[in-house]
């Protein structure tokens, strides 16, 4: 059996382009809210941890997607775009959804940072589900 490395190359190129996508989508998703997450998981707020962590898989579900499907890096960033428009518009509706949600995870309300975890999950997976070749 002959293990090839060929597509070694792309799939370095894709894993840091993918990387950059999560990084670039955590760091404007730090902005968005108006709690100091980082901050709250170094103190230990287990809803702070939740809260980004769902955002951070259900960006990265459509992103797997976008990889996978893409026929360019430009084509992978255009559709990765897109999951990020609408993870912004899953928090904005958990926002609506649930009154005062970054006090309640300031204050380490776990059941409102689930329930922004399953928001930011379940829009992702339709998200990816929705990316069609």
């Amino acid at each position: 059996m002959t293990i090839s490395m060929a597509g070694l190359p792309a799939f370095l190129l894709y894993f840091v382009v993918g990387t950059a996508l999560i990084a670039a989508f955590v760091a404007v998703y730090l902005r968005m809210t108006a709690h100091d997450e980082i901050a709250l998981i170094r103190g230990g707020n287990l809803s702070a941890a939740v809260a980004l962590g769902g955002n951070t898989v259900g960006f990265s579900l459509p992103l797997e997607q976008a990889i996978s499907q893409a026929s360019s890096i430009p084509d992978c960033v255009i559709w990765a775009l897109a999951a990020m428009i609408i993870q912004f518009a899953a928090y904005g509706l958990a926002r609506l959804l649930i009154p005062e949600l970054s006090r309640k995870i300031e204050e380490d309300r776990l059941p409102s940072a689930v329930m922004l975890a399953v928001i930011a999950v379940v829009s992702g997976t339709l998200a990816a589900a929705s990316m069609t070749e």
